[in-house]
């Protein structure tokens, strides 16, 4: 019924929350959670994430560099690349990512994490596999290096968005991107993005929870887990004036639509 199509299982503390992996996975299952999307942060992590979640058929993978994280790669960029290239190119991994662009954090290291994306750019066009992006108070630049990369030919996902509706359809009409809400939408004080969610067709829309990240209410203070996609869908439902299986079953379509290499 529903899909995760953002989640770092790998940074989830299964001893905090009292749970392992096989329970955290078992609760989704219980939830209705038929696939959830692992999704990488740094390459050198890859390799173990991977191993993680590899005895799990309904967990597929990324493999990319966060933008708040090339810092710490000391490699040349096209060492960077190629190495990406060489780790992306099997086939359990459906999507380069995530990458992007982070100016709130990072501000200083702008030139490089645009080299760094560039690159990430370059290296789904080679594969022809979607693109998961991570952009905060980078509209401009983020668009720019997709368009100037022809991104959308290898398409993407806008994941866990915060932005602008300008910049969301932007992504939508002229890359042919999909945009993915996550629990954010239910905080308190995110009416903007409420606004924006309830102005965006659904046809064009995911879920996900960025677990162990930005818990759904009514889990706010929790660690959150891919079960909790449920209640963002419900967020989603409600926003829009739709069921929760409306939501349920078009992002789940989306999903599908998108991340191809999904068995």
């Amino acid at each position: 019924m529903y899909v995760d199509s953002h989640c770092h299982l790998d940074k989830i503390d299964a001893e905090k929350i009292g749970e392992d992996l096989p329970k955290i996975i078992e609760n989704a299952r219980q939830r209705q959670v038929e696939h959830m999307l692992c999704v990488a942060v740094t390459l050198e992590d890859y390799e173990s994430m991977r191993s993680v979640v590899e005895p799990f058929s309904d967990v597929s993978v990324s493999c990319g560099i966060h933008p708040l994280y090339v810092e710490e790669s000391r490699t040349d960029i096209s060492e960077v690349a190629e190495k990406l290239y060489a780790m992306a190119s099997h086939n359990d991994v459906v999507a380069i990512g995530e990458t992007g662009l982070d100016y709130f954090y990072k501000p200083d290291s702008k030139v490089l994490q645009q080299q760094h994306f560039a690159a990430h750019i370059n290296v789904a066009q080679r594969l022809k596999k979607p693109l998961i992006i991570h952009t905060r108070d980078a509209r401009e630049d983020t668009l720019t290096l997709l368009k100037q990369g022809e991104a959308e030919q290898a398409g993407g996902v806008l994941h866990c968005f915060t932005e602008s509706l300008e910049m969301a359809k932007r992504a939508i009409d002229e890359l042919d991107f999909y945009i993915s809400v996550s629990g954010i939408a239910s905080f308190r004080n995110a009416s903007e993005l409420r606004d924006v969610i309830k102005a965006l067709p659904l046809e064009k829309l995911l879920i996900e929870t960025d677990s162990p990240w930005l818990a759904p209410v009514p889990h706010r203070g929790k660690q959150n887990q891919p079960a909790y996609v449920a209640d963002v869908a419900q967020c989603v439902a409600d926003i829009k004036g739709l069921t929760v299986e409306e939501v349920a079953k078009t992002t789940t379509t989306n999903f599908y639509q998108l991340f191809k290499g999904v068995a």
